[in-house]
């Protein structure tokens, strides 16, 4: 879930080459494609039908070919896309083609478990530091990195060229903990937290929140029961609607 999205600042000093301008959802769906591509790459596929890939990705196959034109990439008739070619581009537009520093602060129970998981290096990213507020907590040694106090945060930012923060704290402290993130120049942030963070224009901020895609998974639970429910014949069914009213099927087709 994306909080915020601002396009970068004009004339920024490192400013990278213009990239295309992707809509929302089709840079949501390249790491899909990408980890696809890589899937087909590791089992000896040097060609995929969009068919293919579409099905490798999860997802339509004319979106698929919709997405990849964005990239210039409209593979060839009978053959397919290139694999490793349109690895190299995807990677290209996501900014892969170098290894970006995180710093994750917070290191409880799902902070440590995101210190200690190894597939972060083989996507691009280098975990840099680990930081937490808690004293008992600083000089833990997770996956060959020292826990630093959230206090040093500058110098490791100094140290190690931070590109992405990422808040794995309380949401009590999250709002705080952005605020130290970008005071040393992080402008890009992966949200843990269960809140919503108020950040300046130019910083980038995805919200992960479990619970939430707990909760939505729930809905769908409860609308397949609601169906399971239903009268399998004969009678006007009822349909449950918010608010404790009922609609018959007659109803819901003229709108009534």
């Amino acid at each position: 879930m994306s909080q915020h999205r601002h396009p970068g600042v004009p004339g920024r000093a490192g400013a990278v080459p213009a990239l295309p301008d992707l809509p929302e959802a089709t840079v949501a769906r390249l790491p899909e494609y990408l980890r696809a591509l890589h899937n087909l790459a590791d089992t000896g596929y040097e060609t995929v039908s969009s068919e293919g890939l579409s099905a490798a990705a999860g997802v339509n196959s004319a979106k698929l070919r919709k997405d990849l034109s964005h990239l210039g990439s409209y593979g060839t008739r009978g053959v397919g896309y290139d694999v490793a070619l349109l690895i190299e581009q995807i990677e290209n537009v996501l900014g892969l083609t170098q290894r970006r520093a995180v710093a994750l602060v917070g290191v409880g129970n799902l902070g440590h478990a995101l210190a200690g998981y190894d597939g972060f290096a083989g996507r691009g990213f280098r975990i840099a530091a680990l930081l937490d507020a808690d004293p008992s907590r600083v000089g833990e040694e997770i996956n060959g990195l020292v826990v630093r106090h959230v206090d040093d945060l500058p110098t490791v930012a100094a140290e190690e060229s931070l590109a992405i923060g990422v808040i794995a704290t309380p949401a009590a402290a999250a709002q705080q903990v952005a605020d130290q993130l970008v005071a040393v120049g992080v402008t890009s942030i992966l949200n843990f937290a269960p809140c919503v963070l108020s950040v300046p224009e130019g910083v980038d901020v995805r919200k992960v929140d479990l619970a939430i895609e707990l909760q939505i998974l729930s809905f769908h639970e409860h609308r397949k029961a609601s169906l399971t429910a239903l009268p399998a014949t004969g009678g006007s069914a009822l349909t449950a609607l918010p608010g404790g009213f009922a609609a018959t099927d007659t109803q819901e087709a003229i709108g009534t």
